[in-house]
């Protein structure tokens, strides 16, 4: 895909908030040039278990796609210089060092901007370049507790539960994509570059949404719902025969078509369930009689049910059946990856599709500084005895 064909990126970023975010620009056309460590380079190269078959990190694969690698020193002057003449060829320069850590290494947003007055700097961190949080560390863990998620996550009277997805770090990632993406629309507009400022926390808490504001509305505090909502009925997972679903009776329109698929008619005349506000009111009625009905039938035999009805209802699919789900293969969302090491591996596609896309085929992940000599040959135009005095002295690998 090439929505961001033309655009550079020099990536620093490591772990998973910056790298996933990277990856989505990759995905979109950009040239994204990791800016890696000698000493391993990205720590998510070694995460696991488990274990590619050679010892490479199936994590580091997921994340890390479409994307160059060089291996510079950037605690050297002559590391530092070698950084300082990429950005001068970038576009965007994306990474989560701590508040502090690019100015102590002399790569502060008021360098790379007097070096390239164009260039887009996006400094994600855990809680921000200022305020009294801002030299803490995180990690995904901390962002849920913090931003809230965790207290709402969970049965109710149940102890704070984590996400199974690791929303603190992926919704950095989106956010600053979407951030870079406008920010370069900007510079489109006015020839001026910015620094952007991502907060993991910042992006925790926008996640709230109708939380923040229905306790701004009542005082009430949410807690767990379990798999329900607060203000709506029937929103949940329902055990049957053989396993779980979800109905969605999100609006009106669909309750009289979940009565019929449940060949409980008389629940539409009742009074304690005839409206949304009435099932709400009566929550724990309405559960305790749902709850025996669905166990009298299998999945598939209720999902049929509903489906003639036209309710919202889905099965609970573990991981293994989402990736063989024919939905999702259609979609494009498991494709295939040439690997030079591993041969042919799956890996999941891109949910952004253009009418004018050819399909999506990933390259894989490079190799610990498998692009330092080209681009340093290529882009920069270093000569060749240039390029070994900096590999000899250790500011490039």
């Amino acid at each position: 895909m090439s929505l961001f064909a033309g655009v550079r990126v020099l990536d620093l970023s490591r772990m998973l908030a910056g790298p996933y975010g990277s990856m989505l620009l990759a995905d979109l056309g950009a040239e994204v040039i990791k800016v890696e460590d000698p000493d391993g380079g990205d720590p998510m190269r070694t995460m696991g278990p488990p274990y590619l078959p050679d010892g490479d990190s199936p994590y580091f694969l997921a994340i890390n796609r479409n994307k160059k690698s060089v291996v510079i020193d950037l605690t050297r002057d002559d590391g530092r210089a070698v950084l300082l003449d990429l950005v001068r060829e970038a576009d965007v320069v994306w990474h989560n060092f701590r508040p502090g850590i690019m100015e102590k290494l002399g790569c502060g947003y008021a360098k790379l901007a007097a070096v390239n007055p164009r260039v887009i700097m996006c400094s994600i961190s855990a809680y921000g370049q200022d305020g009294p949080y801002r030299e803490y560390p995180a990690f995904d863990l901390a962002l849920q507790a913090m931003g809230g998620a965790m207290s709402v996550t969970g049965e109710p009277g149940g102890a704070p539960m984590r996400m199974g997805l690791p929303m603190g770090d992926l919704a950095g990632g989106m956010f600053g994509a979407f951030a870079v993406a406008s920010a370069l629309f900007h510079r489109a507009q006015t020839g001026k570059g910015t620094h952007i400022d991502l907060a993991l926390l910042d992006c925790q808490v926008s996640l709230l949404t109708y939380m923040a504001q229905y306790f701004w509305t009542d005082g009430r505090v949410p807690g767990p719902q379990g798999t329900a909502h607060a203000s709506v009925v029937p929103y949940q997972a329902l055990a049957t025969r053989d396993g779980h679903l979800i109905v969605a009776v999100f609006a009106e329109k669909f309750w009289a078509g979940f009565c019929r698929a449940a060949g409980r008619a008389d629940w539409e005349r009742d009074p304690r369930f005839a409206t949304n506000r009435d099932r709400v009111a009566h929550r724990a009625e309405f559960g305790a009689e749902a709850a025996a009905l669905f166990v009298t039938r299998t999945t598939d035999e209720w999902l049929a049910r509903l489906h003639a009805e036209g309710v919202p209802a889905a099965p609970i699919l573990s991981i293994d059946r989402v990736l063989t789900d024919p939905q999702v293969k259609h979609r494009g969302m498991v494709v295939e990856l040439a690997h030079p090491k591993h041969g042919t591996v799956p890996t999941l596609g891109t949910p952004i599709k253009t009418a004018d896309a050819a399909p999506f085929t990933p390259a894989p992940p490079a190799a610990l500084g498998e692009h330092t000599e080209p681009i340093l040959r290529d882009l920069l135009k270093y000569p060749a005895d240039r390029i070994e005095a900096l590999r000899r002295g250790g500011a490039i690998r």
